[in-house]
This record gives C-alpha cells, structure tokens and sequence, in this order.
C-alpha cells in the first residue's frame, strides 16, 4: 500500500512539475513575442516605412474608417462629418469601390481622402507577395477609375505588417498606415458608442490615427461615437485631417 502511495505521490508531484514548466514555457513565449513584435514596430518607424501616428505640436487627429464602403452607413458617417467640417480617411474595399462608385465619388468630392485596404480583403499575410501586388493594382484601378488620382496610403488588413507587404506598397507608392496603438475603437465589436467615445476622448493626443468602420456589421455604435467625439474634440481644440495631411506635419 506504501510502494502505490509513494508511486501516486511521485506521479503527482512529476505532472505538477510539468503543469508549471509549461506555464512558464507559456509566458516566456509571450514575452518573447510581445518584445519581437515591439522591436518590430521600432525598427519600422526607424524606417519611415509604417505610420502608427505623427509627432505634431498641433491638435490635430486623422479618423480613418475601414471596410467600406457601405450604402447603409458610409452616407451617414460623411454626413456627421461634413456638419463639423471634419475630414477623415476612407481605407476601402476595391470589390466594394466597383459596387458603390457613387459613395466613392461623395467622399472624394467633399474633401476626404481615399485609402487602399486591399481588393476582397483577404489576410495580406496569407498571400503571396504576385498576388498581393495585383491584389492591391487592382484595388488602385477601381478607385483610380473613379476620382482620377492614385491613393497614397494603404492600410493592410488587420493591421498585419511585414518586410513584404512594405515592399509591395512602395512598387505603389503607398504609405503603410496601421493606426496608434490604443486608439481602435473596436467598433466591430458589442461595446456602446457611448464608451468608444470615452475611451477615445479620455486618451487621444495631437497627432493619432483613430480606427473606425464604416462596414461590415451594424455600425450603429460607430454613428454614436462620432456624435459624441466631433463636437467634443474640437470644442478641444482639435481638428480632423486626412492621414496624408497629417503626415505633412
């Protein structure tokens, strides 16, 4: 009875053993990952090459919205920014582009800029690199088609970023914008606008790139926000510029 005792105990004590090592294993894996992913991001802003917001000493901000675009809610996102004379950066769908020329035509001509966020939104980290720059050509032709100027910024799709996806943009011309850190509204998500719009207006600074949506869901939530942080804001002070007027700073 001793020797199964002593057998079961040395059984627990070995799988707790391993039950701790892998913890540890776990965490440090995270760590080391969290710390590649942060020299990562040094080493491209060292560069010039990926845009997460701009040094400026001027209160400004660039709202950008991705997705689009959307007949249901792109047409009321303009028309909340048009009534605070608020210009922001529409990150667009190319497949979308050729289905709502109109929306595109709306945007350009009251003063917004023009984004690329791919032709069908596929993970650009999944792809090729010859099938990410003819994803992307053919993306720019759509919207070229429409309002006659090549887009100058391209927002790769969840934000993914690699020595890649860079060099494709460049074969563009494109600046790799993602947006600053802490400042997603997670608007795809269940959360009020009422509390993005907290979140954003508690912690935004001159400068940062703010993620919207304009697509992709019930954009209810994005509409609310935008009521509340636009007349806030700029009660603060603050105006909002396209990413490329930003990046002028």
């Amino acid at each position: 009875m001793k020797v199964i005792l002593i057998n079961r105990l040395l059984f627990f004590l070995a799988t707790a053993g391993l039950i701790v090592a892998g913890i540890f294993f776990l965490l440090l894996t995270k760590n080391s990952r969290a710390l590649t992913v942060y020299r990562d991001r040094e080493y491209w802003e060292k560069t010039g090459d990926i845009v997460w917001e701009v040094k400026t000493g001027e209160k400004k901000l660039a709202l950008t919205f991705d997705d689009g675009p959307s007949p249901t809610f792109t047409g009321r996102v303009l028309d909340l920014l048009a009534r605070y004379n608020a210009r922001a950066t529409f990150f667009v769908i190319g497949s979308r582009v050729e289905i709502y020329p109109d929306i595109i035509s709306r945007q350009f001509r009251e003063g917004h800029e023009i984004g690329n966020h791919t032709y069908l939104h596929r993970e650009v980290n999944r792809m090729p690199e010859a099938e990410l720059r003819e994803d992307l050509y053919r993306a720019h032709l759509a919207v070229f088609d429409i309002i006659g100027e090549d887009m100058r910024v391209f927002r790769p799709t969840s934000g993914f970023y690699n020595e890649t996806i860079v060099r494709v943009a460049k074969t563009l011309n494109y600046e790799v914008v993602i947006w600053t850190w802490g400042q997603d509204s997670r608007d795809w998500t269940v959360v009020s606008g009422e509390t993005i719009a907290h979140k954003i207006i508690n912690t935004v600074k001159p400068g940062d790139i703010i993620l919207f949506h304009d697509q992709g869901g019930d954009r209810s939530n994005t509409l609310q926000a935008l009521r509340i942080i636009l007349p806030v804001l700029q009660e603060r002070g603050y105006s909002f510029v396209t990413v490329s007027e930003l990046l002028e700073e």
